[in-house]
């Protein structure tokens, strides 16, 4: 445990009792019932959640904004143990949208639902996510406010047969809030116990009527947070202050949490009765937010193509070579330059290095802003016959629109700009759904639908500078934005693809103890052609309190056209034992899976990744306990992820500029997406659950259990041992919450305890020990109309051991922490309902 600030926390709690100064009395926050009825999972009836062939957890709006972040991410980690998401520094736009996931799949094999329906994925694709979810496009939940949440279904079975591509581990359901009337209003505050990473944020959620029969809901969260910093000044940045270079940053790397100002997300939920067996729906969103995070420090003596290898210094020739007067070499004893080829280049204004502007070396801010926007409109009702209908309409847009600032395009020499507009990204979806529902008796349940779907990939050309070769793009500067080469006019466009799918659902009420279930999804793709899955479910209620249930499916994944046609360069730490550039510093490029240099080194056209999935689950009670256990199999291949790095040779090099790659001048080592290696994971859950009457009130206990393993079970030549460890090993093998809220009249206190099992640090190349997480919580209705609440997040402040060396790259704790490493966080909220 890490000394902590616990007494800063007053502070915050002065700072929310200070904001309550206005009339805002008459105000208590009763805690939800949530009545267990899910509508994930089963397209033909909602049922409750025992009687589901497969489990599915409810978390209460309540649970979600009773906590002290705001970011529905980690939230959800805090509830779900299957769920993971990692604090992701200097991770290229992995920083922006963090990898997420269920039971150690990828980040893109949960499909996310708002409001039962499909939502876009991220523009985001994972170039440097660590391991598990590299290469990954998957969601934003990010964009979500937990206050416009009812409450959020999470299916933990596979379900492509019922939803489509992306549903291998499981379909996590958002679901708005629907009152016409009341709302509340929330102002947070906290800051980490170190003392940096301080948060405040306001939020509220109305209801108003549409009409007789309708309601609009809406919510609205506007906030900012500060960056965390967990690190200690390199030695090698040490070394060059202790040489008498000037301007060196302190640290000279930031490693934590990033910046994040503007944050405001909106949400407009809506629907209303037309009469005649009709009703209206729909929602509505538009966030933005800009992200500002840390990179990788250039020292001033061997930052290749900018200053130098380590032993000579780079010196540009500015009237070109054999142009003039030639300007010498700089050799370096240590880090100090020859003092008389120094004084040369000094005095020549045709001779540069970038010692004599940049002196101290330099470490540059990555990051952009963020927008999402979505509409959905639908209309749905029932015929006289008892054909109940549902046709909608949906788009969706993600963009990120990035900035590298405080670095250089070195090619410029003198002349680069210090800030750089790479470029951006954009996904935008389309859909259009047809689904209807049937009960041909009492017992037996239909649905069947269609769907077609539009998805578009955007790559937006940045600033010229940002991808341009300046006069010294022959003399071994690099020719673009340092550390994020922009996106040249030449490689930009719009990437897309369609498809098209029907399906069928039926369920079978045998007896009133037995339920049959089956589902059956034909989906035709642009690009790879068809696939057909199937679900097989059935429910035994053995007693009225025990009951078993299970599933039998197949899935799929479809490449999307980001993943298909992007190319990118990443600065990042060589975390392979066995590379000739471990520990080092290496510009790491993306390359599509079909350019002639991928064909190359086996890289061939993208197919979707198939599944196999198998749950087998118990339920019961026994005496105050309710208790559920679920088996899980998941069996996929073909998965896509990338390939070994493979190092470049001058003619490779020679071909990706010539296909117009940005920053393959650049490149050391190269990668592309593969199809090549198969996976088994396969596991445990357990819900255990009971209420206690004592201490002069009700404490509600809950422990959720999880254990995954995965195992790579077949691979072609293109991954290697390493891809395959951080697949198997970067995430906590077991993970549980055991959880006790007490409520006792006005008072309701929470305690929480997360166990995170070791995990494998891929930037390390070490495998660090499991770690207890606490959290703590305290809530007090002032009146019937408010209430305010203090609490901390890890206030044992753990942060995992330090087992490397904090010198290299100055970060004092394991990047890849699945609890993250900043530390205890105190919070403080004021609650006012009405």
């Amino acid at each position: 445990m890490r000394a902590n600030s616990f007494w800063k926390f007053n502070a915050i709690v002065g700072t929310i009792i200070a904001g309550t100064a206005v009339p805002l009395s008459g105000f208590a926050v009763a805690e939800e019932m949530v009545e267990e009825i899910v509508t994930v999972g089963a397209r033909a009836k909602a049922r409750s959640a025992t009687d589901s062939v497969a489990p599915v957890d409810v978390i209460s709006s309540s649970e979600l904004t009773n906590q002290g972040d705001v970011d529905i991410t980690n939230l959800l980690r805090n509830s779900v143990p299957s769920y993971y998401v990692s604090d992701q520094p200097i991770s290229d736009a992995g920083t922006m949208v963090r990898p997420q996931g269920l039971r150690g799949m990828a980040a893109d094999h949960t499909l996310i639902l708002v409001n039962g329906k499909r939502r876009h994925r991220s523009s985001v694709i994972l170039w440097a996510a660590g391991g598990i979810s590299d290469g990954a496009q998957g969601p934003d939940t990010s964009s979500i406010p937990g206050l416009a949440l009812k409450n959020i279904e999470v299916l933990r079975d596979g379900a492509a047969s019922q939803y489509g591509s992306d549903a291998l581990a499981g379909v996590i359901n958002f679901n708005l809030k629907d009152a016409s009337e009341g709302g509340s209003i929330q102002v947070r505050a906290g800051e980490y116990g170190e003392g940096d990473g301080s948060m405040q944020y306001v939020s509220g959620n109305f209801g108003l009527p549409l009409g007789a029969n309708g309601f609009v809901n809406t919510t609205f969260e506007i906030g900012s947070s500060d960056d965390t910093n967990r690190a200690v000044q390199r030695a090698d940045a040490a070394g060059l202050v202790a040489d008498g270079y000037k301007n060196v940053p302190n640290p000279a790397m930031i490693w934590g949490r990033p910046k994040v100002d503007d944050d405001i997300k909106l949400f407009i939920n809506f629907g209303a009765d037309l009469g005649s067996n009709t009703e209206m729906y729909g929602y509505a969103n538009s966030t933005t937010k800009k992200i500002d995070g840390g990179f990788y420090f250039r020292n001033p003596t061997n930052r290749g193509g900018v200053y130098g290898n380590g032993s000579t210094l780079l010196i540009g020739d500015m009237d070109g070579i054999g142009v003039g007067t030639d300007c010498p070499v700089v050799t370096l004893d240590g880090n100090t330059p020859d003092p008389v080829a120094m004084g040369i280049v000094a005095a020549d204004p045709n001779c540069f290095s970038f010692q004599e502007t940049i002196t101290g070396g330099f470490t540059p801010r990555f990051g952009g802003t963020m927008t999402d926007q979505a509409f959905l409109f639908g209309l749905k009702g029932e015929l006289a016959n008892g054909l109940g209908w549902d046709v909608s309409s949906y788009y969706g847009k993600n963009e990120a629109d990035f900035f590298i600032n405080n670095t250089v395009n070195a090619s410029m020499g003198p002349d680069s700009p210090r800030d750089f507009d790479p470029g951006l990204y954009r996904q935008t979806e389309t859909s259009l759904n047809a689904d209807f529902t049937y009960s041909i008796s009492d017992a037996v349940n239909l649905a069947f639908g269609a769907e077609y779907r539009n998805e578009e990939f955007t790559i937006g050309a940045g600033d010229s500078a940002s991808s341009t070769a300046g006069v010294l793009g022959t003399q071994g500067f690099s020719l673009s934005s340092n550390g994020f080469p922009g996106f040249s006019k030449g490689i930009a466009g719009v990437f897309d693809r369609s498809n098209a799918a029907v399906y069928l659902d039926a369920e079978w009420d045998v007896s009133d103890n037995l339920l049959l279930t089956s589902a059956l999804r034909f989906e035709d793709f642009d690009g790879f052609g068809t696939t057909t899955n199937y679900k097989l479910g059935a429910n035994y209620h053995i007693t009225e309190t025990t009951g078993v249930r299970g599933t039998i499916s197949t899935g799929f994944k479809a490449p999307t056209p980001g993943q298909s046609n992007a190319s990118n360069v990443s600065t990042v730490i060589d975390g392979n034992p066995l590379s000739a550039t471990f520990g080092q510093l290496v510009n790491r490029g993306v390359i599509p899976a079909t350019s002639p240099v991928a064909l190359l080194y086996g890289g061939k056209e993208l197919g979707p990744e198939e599944s196999e999935n198998i749950t087998f689950g118990i339920y019961t009670e026994i005496g105050m306990f309710e208790i559920t256990l679920d088996y899980f199999s998941i069996d996929v291949d073909d998965r896509l992820n990338f390939s070994k790095n493979v190092n470049l040779s001058i003619d490779d090099i020679d071909a990706l500029l010539a296909a117009k790659v940005p920053g393959a001048g650049d490149m050391s080592q190269f990668r592309f997406y593969t199809n090549d290696f198969d996976t088994s994971t396969s596991g445990i859950d357990l819900v255990v659950s009971t209420s206690t009457e004592w201490l002069g009130g009700t404490t509600d206990w809950n422990l959720a259990y999880n254990k995954t393993d995965t195992d790579v079970t077949n691979r072609g030549v293109t991954i290697d041992d390493e891809r395959e460890k951080r697949i198997e090993e970067m995430t906590p093998d077991t993970r549980w919450n055991l959880s006790a809220n007490h409520m006792m009249g006005d008072w309701r206190m929470l305690a929480r305890v997360s166990y995170y099992d070791e995990w494998y640090d891929s930037g390390e190349g070490l495998v660090y020990p499991g770690e207890n997480v606490v959290d703590l919580e305290l809530a007090y209705n002032i009146n019937e109309n408010s209430s305010v609440m203090v609490g901390g997040n890890n206030v044992l402040d753990e942060a995992g051991d330090t087992l490397h060396n904090v010198n290299s790259y100055g970060n004092l704790y394991s990047t890849q922490a699945p609890m993250g490493f900043s530390g205890a966080f105190w919070y403080a909220k004021y609650s006012y309902n009405f």
